[in-house]
């Protein structure tokens, strides 16, 4: 790992440099799209409520745009210079959304297609990942019995089932032996043809946050549910969220510097958040990679900055710098 990587890591003294906009003017007319039509829609309006009101706060002349099946016209109609994108799940954070906006020369936050499509893509993430020699649980593609059966004969369980393209949870079942493992591929493939099947890890959960190529404080995250799943996500107030992480500085340095190579590996930009896990051996393992992660008061990204000393405000004004580059680029 490069221990060159730029790493917040002293909680409260945040290393981002100066702002590259100072004046809300610069940014122009901004859409916040959120809401959509995807299995994430409740979560990406919340969000969106979040973000629309952070930039408000922060003079930015933001308005929202509820993502319908005519979303381009809706945003060539909303008259935007820029679109802050906090669509969650498909249309959203698969890549669609942001090659129109690139057909069209509309500048957004985050990452484009390639870094979207695959962090999006669970299974292909991962078999980047191995490619690279970077950890993740081992895993199985399944598209049909056939699959599930061979599946269950060659893989220790317990397992967890999951769509291999969707997020929040949606879709994910612990699986603790075969004869589970049909009914939890079944409800999987009701959100994705794609389903996954990963080794279960039973060590702690951190989840890491990167801006602008900083790694953000890690989260340690505990739930008393089986795993952290949508309710603890997103409803319940049981979940317990540990910022500092409490792990050594120089062992956090060492996985945020995984974080950002894991971020990097796809090709994911801006903004996101890395998800992994310590196993049985205490080493490190890679979940997965949220290119427009949740912005709720229950959210991860806006807890880490937080612990870095940024702000909600300061934060999505810092992601809607985000999208400078790619109008540079245009």
């Amino acid at each position: 790992m490069n221990s060159d990587r730029s790493s917040i890591v002293d909680h409260g003294v945040p290393r981002l440099g100066p702002r590259r906009v100072t004046d809300p003017g610069a940014f122009g007319r901004v859409a916040v799209l959120l809401g959509g039509l995807s299995a994430e829609r409740e979560v990406s309006l919340n969000s969106g409520q979040a973000v629309l009101q952070g930039l408000l706060g922060g003079g930015v002349d933001a308005h929202p745009v509820d993502a319908g099946e005519n979303v381009l016209e809706q945003i060539l109609e909303s008259r935007c210079d820029r679109v802050f994108l906090i669509l969650h799940g498909r249309g959203g954070e698969d890549g669609v959304i942001q090659g129109a906006l690139d057909t069209v020369g509309i500048p957004y936050t985050g990452s484009g297609v390639l870094g979207s499509a695959l962090a999006m893509d669970k299974v292909r993430c991962k078999w980047l990942w191995r490619a690279q020699g970077m950890p993740t649980p081992e895993f199985r593609l399944l598209r049909s019995e056939y699959d599930v059966h061979e599946a269950a004969a060659s893989m220790p369980f317990p397992v967890m089932v999951k769509p291999a393209r969707e997020g929040s949870s949606i879709g994910m079942t612990p699986v603790d032996d075969a004869g589970e493992l049909l009914q939890a591929w079944r409800l999987a493939a009701g959100y994705d043809a794609e389903v996954m099947v990963e080794r279960w890890i039973s060590g702690p959960e951190y989840t890491g946050a990167v801006l602008a190529g900083e790694a953000l404080p890690l989260i340690h995250l505990e739930t008393p549910r089986s795993f952290y799943d949508y309710q603890a996500k997103y409803l319940l107030e049981s979940t317990r969220y540990h910022c500092p992480c409490g792990l050594p500085p120089e062992r956090e340095r060492a996985l945020q510097d995984l974080v950002l190579s894991a971020f990097e590996a796809v090709g994911a930009e801006g903004w996101g958040r890395v998800d992994l896990m310590l196993d049985s051996d205490d080493q490190p393992t890679l979940l997965e990679v949220n290119t427009a992660p949740g912005m709720t008061d229950h959210s991860l990204v806006p807890k880490a900055a937080l612990a870095a000393g940024v702000s909600f405000e300061e934060l999505v004004w810092r992601i809607l710098e985000t999208s400078i580059d790619r109008e540079t680029d245009a």
